[in-house]
């Protein structure tokens, strides 16, 4: 089943995959990554002003890694805003995503986190570095296939 923002996308050649509706009815596409930088100004300029939150998953143990953005489109006068819901999925080997953070400068925090929890290489991001874990931490812990170590160094808090 094709959505409406589906269906304008390929009125307009944009390449995209469908993923059908959540629960709460909202429209679900999948874009690659190498298309996801140009799909998210045409987005943006489209109407969808609002990057409501951004987040990350390990979809399955040495599979792919998602980086999901649920997309608003807020005007004056409309009380049930248009809302979508992207997914992007990258190799683990080679987990790379263009940054939207020039077109919704609220991705900023929420990319570093995914990098940051899942080790998502976010091109063109200002400041890719850690924001949760300490810069010297090894490894990516929301990974499905994280092996925690047996020890956490205790650092004084003053």
């Amino acid at each position: 089943m094709q959505g409406r923002l589906s269906a304008w996308l390929v009125k307009h050649g944009l390449v995209h995959r469908s993923l059908g509706f959540d629960y709460q009815g909202i429209e679900t596409l999948q874009i690659k990554p190498e298309d996801w930088h140009s799909v998210a100004v045409i987005l943006y300029i489209y109407g969808y002003n609002y990057l409501r939150s951004q987040c990350a998953y390990d979809v399955a143990p040495g599979g792919l890694l998602a980086s999901v953005y649920h997309l608003t489109r807020i005007e004056y006068g409309v009380d049930q805003p248009e809302e979508v819901c992207i997914k992007v999925f990258a190799p683990r080997s080679n987990p790379k995503i263009p940054s939207v953070f020039w077109v919704w400068k609220s991705a900023n925090f929420q990319e570093r986190e995914s990098y940051d929890m899942l080790g998502i290489l976010y091109d063109n991001h200002p400041r890719l570095k850690r924001i949760l874990m300490p810069e010297s931490w090894i490894g990516w812990p929301l990974r499905k296939d994280y092996i925690a170590p047996n020890f956490y160094e205790i650092q004084d808090a003053y």
